[in-house]
């Protein structure tokens, strides 16, 4: 019997395109011999419809064009017990169950715990960590909060509301932190809102952008180190996959690097470590992902210094899933094949949804 399996992407961030791209990938590495694949994407104004996953996309090899197409109706998620289902609104009565979710959104509106506590109320599998785990893990103000306190190496930082924007000057931030200085948005992803720093004005238009996108905000003083990347899977007991460094073209890896332009940065999977510095990095990757109570999979980045220390940058609860992405080739280099990566990622979703369920939740 096949497994109907939903796969969610788009979405109201400014990450919609690549969510495309990703959604791609994971319908193509998918089984098609195992999975019956419903399409659902979410427009930039958030509207949910369903598609045809032969002919949803146009552009579909260009990051900067991509779009959906024609949607066949709106959806609605309702949920139901023991399992919720989608119906179509042309036709309400017609119910579409689903045995697991796949929400291959990036950034906020989906990568944030909204969509996650929306299947969860609804009692649908879904891949990826639960609500606190991706609310956690998209706020860096809280996940580094978090990190410090289990004593993982993070960069020192300062944390700002927009209402208390002018209260803070860069004389102020360079007599706590060294430059160069990164300003970035606390709740978004793949660098969008990001500037590196090393004056007063950079300082003050970085400021600016990065408060176009967040009404909190990150100044983080910059680490000396080599990028590097190292993915994780599983629930109870994950697992570390090998590690990747990235090389970017230009001061730091930007959004345009990741996705826009062809030589922006140079990816090297597997990177040359020592034993014990893939041990370092591993068990700092195992340790965050645990301690940010993530579940699925994550990508945790780095920075590796000279003296062998692992500084966490970040953690991406939901990374890129593109046919370019870090954690599908970090898995496949680790001897995990996309098909079966996929098909790991739904039967973790299965089985925690089935422990959950076995949870007595009232009197």
């Amino acid at each position: 019997m096949m497994i109907q399996l939903g796969i969610i992407c788009g979405g109201k961030s400014t990450e919609h395109e690549i969510s495309l791209l990703s959604a791609i990938n994971i319908i193509k590495a998918s089984d098609q011999t195992k999975y019956n694949i419903i399409l659902i994407g979410i427009s930039k104004d958030g509207i949910w419809q369903l598609y045809d996953p032969k002919t949803a996309f146009i552009n579909a090899e260009d990051p900067k064009k991509i779009h959906l197409n024609n949607p066949i109706d709106r959806i609605v998620v309702v949920p139901d017990n023991p399992k919720g289902y989608l119906i179509k609104l042309s036709n309400p009565k017609e119910k579409l169950v689903l045995d697991c979710i796949f929400p291959i959104l990036h950034g906020p509106y989906g990568e944030d715990g909204s969509v996650q506590g929306l299947l969860k109320c609804a009692n649908i599998p879904f891949v990826g960590a639960g609500v606190l785990g991706s609310a956690v893990g998209m706020d860096k103000d809280v996940m580094k909060r978090l990190l410090r306190d289990a004593k993982i190496p993070i960069a020192p930082f300062i944390c700002i509301s927009k209402k208390d924007q002018t209260k803070l000057h860069f004389s102020d931030v360079i007599k706590t932190l060294n430059t160069p200085l990164f300003i970035k948005p606390a709740n978004t992803g793949s660098s969008i809102g990001i500037s590196k720093v090393i004056n007063e004005s950079e300082f003050n238009r970085a400021m600016e952008e990065a408060f176009q996108f967040d009404t909190k905000i990150l100044i983080e003083q910059g680490i000396q180190g080599r990028e590097i990347e190292c993915a994780v899977l599983g629930n109870e007991t994950p697992k570390a996959s090998v590690a990747g460094e990235v090389c970017p073209k230009d001061s730091f890896y930007s959004y345009q690097a990741k996705y826009l332009d062809d030589d922006g940065a140079k990816l090297i999977i597997p990177v040359e470590l020592t034993t014990k510095e893939l041990e370092t990095v591993q068990a700092t990757a195992l340790k965050t992902y645990q301690t940010l109570c993530c579940e699925g999979l994550a990508r945790v980045d780095m920075f590796l210094t000279p003296d062998g220390q692992a500084w966490v940058n970040e953690i991406n609860t939901l990374p890129g899933f593109t046919k370019i992405s870090m954690y599908p080739k970090l898995w496949e280099c680790s001897g995990i094949s996309q098909v079966e990566l996929i098909d790991e990622l739904i039967n973790l979703a299965i089985n925690r949804n089935t422990l959950c369920a076995n949870i007595q939740t009232s009197i």
